[in-house]
């Protein structure tokens, strides 16, 4: 199955922001939307649902301090990505 990231204008200014704050995860964080697209279920990935508030979203990890929030959409093979940041600032 082939996959399709869908960016939407806020995830943008998100993600622009966190690379502006954290340069030296800039190119674990292209690695990792590569491997997203490619395959979601990859190990290393690590993704897994979330609960509660943010029930219905999934989580990949960029490295083990940072995380993307990502809402997959099977139906369409799409994924988009919702937030870019810290584990403690993204739950």
């Amino acid at each position: 199955m082939a996959w399709q990231l869908v960016f939407t204008e806020q995830y943008n200014r998100r993600a622009a922001r966190f690379l502006r704050l954290h340069p030296d995860a800039g190119g674990q964080y292209a690695k990792t939307l590569k491997l997203l697209e490619a395959n979601p279920h990859h190990p290393s990935l690590r993704l897994h649902a979330l609960k509660g508030k943010l029930g219905g979203l999934h989580s990949i990890s960029i490295n083990l301090s940072y995380r993307i929030t990502i809402e997959m959409l099977i139906t369409r093979s799409e994924i988009v990505p919702i937030n870019v940041g810290g584990h403690d600032g993204l739950y």
